[in-house]
């Protein structure tokens, strides 16, 4: 039996509601408990997240499609000495209002909480998801391989980094044999609280001598 090819894709509007969607698949267990938000209501926020998403400066972000369906996303930010401070953009209050003032604080306690702070040179991997139906089949190594080339071709970025929960032993070893390294554990008593997860790692591969687009 064929199987379609796995393409990648850079965000576009028309995939702003199956990503939504992919990210509550992915983090439900991290942000339900926290928001007591049901699917639809979490998947309507991160699409409203995502519709502001090309005004984000310094970011991109990539879609795995087959057979016409999103299994797969990841996004990169990145940080350079020549870039002037962005003022932090949110999309207008008003287009939450339906969801409730206490579930959209403790939503916003929750997405800053899982911000990583950028240093000048850094290249960072954020929202690695893959559909459950399709993990296991290599989508998360094409997503990663992109980013690989996405930094290579930016040789102002020095480090490419990453988090990864201290539980989710198989996609450490996917990191490893891309060649990152772990360079600091962090374990945070308000990270248990809020998403159950106590200890995180934080990888990153450098760039080798000579490696550059």
């Amino acid at each position: 039996m064929n199987v379609s090819p796995i393409t990648l894709e850079p965000m576009q509007a028309k995939y702003n509601q199956p990503v939504s969607r992919l990210l509550v698949e992915s983090f439900r267990n991290k942000f339900q408990p926290l928001t007591k938000m049901s699917d639809s209501e979490l998947a309507r926020c991160f699409e409203i997240l995502l519709h502001h998403f090309p005004d984000e400066p310094a970011s991109q972000r990539a879609v795995a499609v087959q057979n016409g369906e999103v299994v797969g996303t990841l996004s990169l930010k990145w940080k350079t000495a020549e870039e002037t401070k962005q003022e932090n953009l949110f999309p207008p209050w008003d287009e939450f209002k339906t969801f409730g003032k206490w579930q959209l604080l403790k939503l916003t306690i929750g997405l800053y909480c899982l911000t990583h702070q950028l240093k000048v040179g850094e290249c960072y991997i954020a929202d690695v998801a893959v559909h459950p139906l399709h993990q296991g089949k290599g989508v998360g190594k094409l997503l990663m391989q992109w980013a690989l080339n996405e930094w290579q071709d930016r040789p102002q970025l020095d480090q490419l980094s990453l988090h990864v929960s201290g539980k989710n032993q198989r996609a450490k070893q996917l990191y490893e044999q891309l060649s990152f390294r772990t360079e600091t554990r962090q374990q945070s008593l308000t990270s248990l609280l809020l998403f159950k997860e106590y200890e995180w790692e934080y990888m990153v591969r450098q760039r080798r001598a000579g490696e550059s687009a």
